[in-house]
């Protein structure tokens, strides 16, 4: 795994700790989006995923920069998978490691933030009585089966 990376196949989360773990790191925090089965009563069969993997993987350095430099002394570790997801694959992990954990917390929100909001990722939302794509993550849907 890259530090900053668009994946088609399973995430490990140790991948993502074990590259922003180092010897001045007090606190790793890691953030998992998982396919959920229901959303606002609506079933969710699956989810399917797509980017534009170049762009996406610069957005993820550039938030990964952006946390660096606004909580000095952190490392970041993002992956996103694409392709089509069940209910509990993991969507995203977001690995943030630093001298103390509330940065670390801080910056984890912070990525998923700046992920839904800048990255080039669409996912298409697929029920038991239809499906839509979903252009922008922060929409908040009436129904849909991804971590919010």
């Amino acid at each position: 795994m890259k530090r900053y990376e668009i994946v088609d196949g399973p995430i490990y989360i140790q991948n993502a700790i074990d590259l922003v773990l180092h010897p001045g790191a007090g606190a790793v925090t890691t953030f998992t989006g998982h396919v959920r089965e229901w959303t606002h009563g609506v079933r969710t069969l699956y989810l399917a995923y797509e980017a534009y993997a170049p762009m996406a993987e610069r957005k993820l350095a550039q938030i990964g920069a952006e946390i660096e430099e606004k909580w000095p002394g952190t490392r970041v570790a993002m992956a996103h998978r694409i392709g089509e997801l069940h209910i509990s694959d993991i969507a995203v992990v977001i690995a943030v490691s630093s001298p103390h954990r509330k940065a670390a917390y801080e910056a984890n929100e912070y990525a998923i933030e700046r992920i839904k909001e800048m990255v080039p990722i669409w996912k298409k939302e697929i029920w038991e009585d239809g499906e839509e794509w979903i252009g922008n993550q922060r929409k908040k849907p009436g129904r849909g089966g991804s971590a919010e």
